[in-house]
Protein backbone atom coordinates (compact mmCIF):
# COMPACT_ATOMS: atom_id res chain seq x y z
CA UNK A 1 0.00 0.00 0.00
CA UNK A 2 1.25 3.43 -0.89
CA UNK A 3 1.36 6.03 1.92
CA UNK A 4 -2.01 7.75 2.17
CA UNK A 5 -2.21 11.43 3.15
CA UNK A 6 -5.72 12.39 4.22
CA UNK A 7 -6.22 16.11 4.46
CA UNK A 8 -8.50 19.10 4.06
CA UNK A 9 -6.80 21.50 1.62
CA UNK A 10 -8.12 24.66 3.33
CA UNK A 11 -6.69 23.57 6.70
CA UNK A 12 -3.48 25.43 7.56
CA UNK A 13 -2.03 22.48 9.45
CA UNK A 14 -2.75 20.20 6.49
CA UNK A 15 -1.03 22.63 4.11
CA UNK A 16 1.98 22.78 6.44
CA UNK A 17 2.07 18.96 6.57
CA UNK A 18 1.81 18.72 2.78
CA UNK A 19 4.74 21.12 2.42
CA UNK A 20 6.73 19.04 4.89
CA UNK A 21 6.02 15.85 2.93
CA UNK A 22 7.08 17.53 -0.31
CA UNK A 23 10.23 19.04 1.24
CA UNK A 24 11.18 15.61 2.57
CA UNK A 25 10.43 13.95 -0.78
CA UNK A 26 7.89 11.57 0.71
CA UNK A 27 5.65 10.18 -2.00
CA UNK A 28 2.01 10.02 -0.93
CA UNK A 29 -1.44 9.59 -2.37
CA UNK A 30 -3.47 12.59 -1.26
CA UNK A 31 -7.14 12.26 -0.34
CA UNK A 32 -9.60 15.07 0.42
CA UNK A 33 -11.23 14.19 3.76
CA UNK A 34 -14.60 15.76 2.87
CA UNK A 35 -14.93 14.69 -0.77
CA UNK A 36 -13.81 11.14 0.01
CA UNK A 37 -14.46 10.76 3.72
CA UNK A 38 -13.09 7.75 5.56
CA UNK A 39 -15.46 4.82 5.94
CA UNK A 40 -16.38 3.24 9.24
CA UNK A 41 -14.33 0.15 8.34
CA UNK A 42 -11.28 2.25 7.39
CA UNK A 43 -11.51 4.28 10.59
CA UNK A 44 -11.83 1.16 12.72
CA UNK A 45 -8.73 -0.34 11.10
CA UNK A 46 -6.73 2.90 11.32
CA UNK A 47 -7.59 3.46 14.97
CA UNK A 48 -6.39 -0.04 15.77
CA UNK A 49 -3.18 0.46 13.80
CA UNK A 50 -2.49 3.85 15.40
CA UNK A 51 -2.45 2.49 18.94
CA UNK A 52 -4.34 5.63 20.02
CA UNK A 53 -7.71 5.88 21.76
CA UNK A 54 -10.63 6.62 19.44
CA UNK A 55 -11.06 10.02 21.10
CA UNK A 56 -7.78 11.18 19.47
CA UNK A 57 -9.42 10.85 16.05
CA UNK A 58 -11.93 13.64 16.74
CA UNK A 59 -11.30 17.16 15.48
CA UNK A 60 -11.84 18.79 18.86
CA UNK A 61 -11.30 22.30 17.50
CA UNK A 62 -13.91 21.89 14.77
CA UNK A 63 -17.25 23.64 14.57
CA UNK A 64 -19.26 20.41 14.37
CA UNK A 65 -17.52 19.05 17.48
CA UNK A 66 -18.61 22.11 19.44
CA UNK A 67 -22.10 22.44 17.92
CA UNK A 68 -23.02 18.81 18.58
CA UNK A 69 -21.37 18.77 22.03
CA UNK A 70 -19.30 15.78 20.94
CA UNK A 71 -17.00 16.22 23.94
CA UNK A 72 -19.71 14.65 26.11
CA UNK A 73 -20.72 12.05 23.52
CA UNK A 74 -17.13 10.84 23.18
CA UNK A 75 -17.04 10.12 26.92
CA UNK A 76 -20.20 7.96 26.96
CA UNK A 77 -20.85 6.57 23.47
CA UNK A 78 -19.89 3.05 22.42
CA UNK A 79 -17.00 2.46 20.01
CA UNK A 80 -19.53 1.62 17.30
CA UNK A 81 -21.43 4.88 17.87
CA UNK A 82 -18.17 6.85 17.80
CA UNK A 83 -17.13 5.19 14.53
CA UNK A 84 -20.51 6.15 13.05
CA UNK A 85 -19.96 9.76 14.15
CA UNK A 86 -16.46 9.87 12.65
CA UNK A 87 -17.63 8.31 9.38
CA UNK A 88 -20.61 10.65 9.08
CA UNK A 89 -18.59 13.76 8.18
CA UNK A 90 -14.93 14.20 7.29
CA UNK A 91 -14.83 17.48 9.20
CA UNK A 92 -15.34 15.56 12.47
CA UNK A 93 -12.07 13.65 11.93
CA UNK A 94 -8.76 15.11 13.17
CA UNK A 95 -6.45 15.83 10.31
CA UNK A 96 -4.14 15.37 8.64
CA UNK A 97 -3.82 11.61 8.75
CA UNK A 98 -0.95 9.58 7.34
CA UNK A 99 -1.83 5.93 6.78
CA UNK A 100 0.73 3.24 5.98
CA UNK A 101 0.74 -0.54 6.32
CA UNK A 102 2.73 -0.23 9.54
CA UNK A 103 1.30 2.84 11.32
CA UNK A 104 -1.16 5.73 11.32
CA UNK A 105 -0.24 9.29 12.28
CA UNK A 106 -2.96 11.63 13.52
CA UNK A 107 -2.40 15.37 13.29
CA UNK A 108 0.86 17.00 12.27
CA UNK A 109 3.69 16.62 14.75
CA UNK A 110 6.92 17.28 12.90
CA UNK A 111 9.12 15.32 15.32
CA UNK A 112 6.85 12.27 15.17
CA UNK A 113 6.64 12.51 11.38
CA UNK A 114 10.47 12.74 11.11
CA UNK A 115 10.81 9.65 13.28
CA UNK A 116 8.21 7.60 11.39
CA UNK A 117 8.58 8.89 7.83
CA UNK A 118 12.07 10.36 7.69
Amino acid sequence: MKTLFIQYPKCGTCRKAAQWLEANEIDVVSRHIVEERPTKAELSEWIGRSGLPISRFFNTSGQIYREQNLKEKVKTASRDELLDLLASNGMVVKRPLVVTDAFVLVGFNEEEWKEKLG
